[in-house]
């Protein structure tokens, strides 16, 4: 696999440039937290979609299936899109998909819950969770491909990451959102209303969102490719599997740690610690929104380090200290979380390592192809290791030892240096 990407011409980022990252990035934000507050409500779901006297963590680990369902429903919405954005335009999937994820927000936000419908309430809250997870299958792989060739080929890595930055802000927006309504509602309150405030918020969000991108203009490259009929003209996907399997599996390999990261260390930390380790639950909010907003601006870092470095030099080191800020973060946790907060917004710096991800998929396969191939590879990944991941801690945190998390992020980060190094050795041995 080569470093070198047929993108536009080398030149420096200008205006224009900087104003489709903007605008890109924060629309992405805008649609990340539509499908990302849900995991920050799990508890306050879990009582609310589920007959009372449920066991707290059996109906947690429901709601987290129901989250897992969003996962498993990625691939359908990813092939789809990608399919006309390889053949119709990025730009036309790339509004499509942000207005895929408004409705089913604003909806679950306006749902009856088990009391008033009984079971038709968590049929609902799934099917509403499968259309969002449709949606964002679409929507980050045609955002990564969209900046990427919209940026000069000397920026790709910033711009990936930019975008990756605004995905991120999402979860941030989330984070604030769900430690605000905490911090002023009692709990009583919050299981009322308060539970639907963030979906409605996010609905609206979603709607600014496709306002937003009217703004947005179509990629050069593939303004390119249209004008020279360069366009597949076989099913883009059958093309990729038929010639680009390693680039698909280093895709999936790399998404696994990146599944794993955002998952593990970011959505779900904020509720495992306080069951797991004995940390306020005010404290671990606030100390998500901390590991949030360090998150964003390491994904920007690293997308700048990549375009200095190399994507598979930088995501070989970062994956590394990935381990080693993890590792560090839990065992403060065993130990009773004396420098929590501060672990905790230094793992979600090394988390920006994430943001080198896009850059390394977007490398393996050519322009005819790239949205297919990105988004089968991405969207396959997060439902194979990110479906079940949010149930499986869970489960393995109360049954198998609380540092059953670490570990799982250890071995995928693990997975992603050998594949960086492999990958390093490859195109220097020719």
């Amino acid at each position: 696999m080569s470093e070198a990407i047929p993108l536009p011409a080398v030149r420096p980022l200008d205006r224009r440039d900087a104003r489709t990252l903007l605008l890109s990035a924060l629309g992405g934000a805008l649609e990340f937290y539509d499908f990302v507050v849900f995991v920050f409500l799990t508890q306050q779901l879990g009582v609310l979609f589920f007959p009372q006297g449920t066991a707290p963590w059996l109906a947690q680990i429901k709601v987290y299936g129901i989250f897992a369902a969003g996962y498993l429903a990625r691939p359908l919405g990813g092939i789809v899109m990608a399919h006309f954005g390889d053949r119709s335009g990025r730009k036309r999937m790339f509004t499509l998909s942000v207005f895929l994820m408004a409705l089913p927000t604003l909806f679950i936000g306006l749902l009856p819950t088990y009391a008033q419908v009984g079971m038709l309430a968590p049929l609902l809250l799934l099917l509403l969770r499968i259309v969002q997870g449709i949606a964002v299958g679409g929507e980050v792989p045609g955002a990564w491909v969209f900046v990427a060739e919209h940026a000069p080929a000397t920026r790709t890595g910033f711009a990936c990451g930019s975008l990756t930055a605004g995905l991120t802000a999402g979860i941030l927006i989330g984070s604030l959102v769900a430690a605000w309504l905490n911090a002023r509602l009692a709990p009583a309150q919050l299981l009322d209303w308060g539970w639907r405030v963030p979906f409605l918020l996010g609905g609206v969000f979603g709607f600014a969102a496709v306002w937003l991108r009217r703004w947005l203009s179509e990629t050069p490259v593939f303004a390119e490719m249209r004008e020279r009929q360069q366009l597949s003209r076989e099913l883009p996907l059958r093309v990729v599997l038929a010639g680009h399997r390693r680039g698909v599996v280093v895709s999936m390999l790399v998404t696994w740690m990146l599944t794993a990261a955002i998952v593990v260390l970011i959505l779900m930390l904020p509720t495992l610690a306080p069951k797991g380790f004995g940390i306020a639950a005010k404290q671990a909010f606030l100390g998500n929104a901390l590991a949030a907003c360090t998150l964003t601006a390491g994904c920007i870092v690293y997308g700048w380090l990549a375009d200095r470095w190399g994507a598979l030099r930088t995501l070989l080191i970062g994956s590394l200290l990935l381990i080693a800020g993890t590792w560090a973060l839990f065992a403060d946790l065993a130990a009773g979380g004396a420098h929590f907060l501060s672990l905790y917004a230094l793992a979600g710096l090394l988390v920006g390592v994430t943001g080198v991800v896009p850059v390394v998929m977007v490398q393996a396969f050519p322009p005819a192809v790239r949205f297919s191939g990105l988004s089968f590879s991405y969207n396959v990944a997060y439902a194979v290791f990110g479906a079940g991941t949010a149930a499986m801690i869970g489960w393995l945190a109360v049954h198998a030892g609380r540092m059953a998390p670490a570990y799982y992020v250890v071995i995928t980060a693990v997975v992603s240096a050998v594949v960086s190094a492999w990958l390093l050795l490859r195109r220097k041995t020719g």
